[in-house]
């Protein structure tokens, strides 16, 4: 059977935990990991503070390179010791790579129901790269 880029999203929705923004931002001031899975361009014009940009077609093979593991001796399980938040334009790309995460054995990955769009609509800060707002 031949699926839709919706049917997949909506399977991923309902095997992952998904969180409100306003969740994720009473977090922003823990040790987490916020991940921006959107594409540079995308990155570029604004994100969540504190948010790493590893592009939904890259996230699997450069998780160990992200700047909160990197250069540890075992990167991945140090990484699934945190807690990480991934987001998109709306949730759908981080739902995918949320359900990703899971099958590489994250347990404490979250997608952020809405994505960049909710925390925009939300009026929560955002920052531009090379400025902080």
């Amino acid at each position: 059977m031949i699926k839709s880029a919706v049917q997949l999203i909506a399977e991923a929705k309902r095997k992952i935990s998904e969180v409100q923004v306003t969740d994720l931002e009473a977090q922003l001031a823990h040790q987490i990991v916020i991940l921006d899975v959107r594409e540079p361009d995308e990155f570029r014009q604004g994100f969540i503070p504190g948010a790493v940009n590893l592009p939904r077609g890259m996230l699997e093979m450069n998780l160990a390179n992200l700047p909160q593991v990197k250069g540890a001796e075992t990167p991945l399980e140090e990484l699934a010791q945190m807690d990480v938040y991934l987001y998109c334009r709306s949730g759908a790309r981080s739902a995918l790579a949320t359900e990703s995460m899971m099958r590489m054995g994250f347990t404490r990955v979250y997608s952020v129901d809405g994505g960049f769009e909710a925390w925009k609509k939300a009026d929560l800060r955002i920052e531009l790269p090379g400025f902080a707002n």
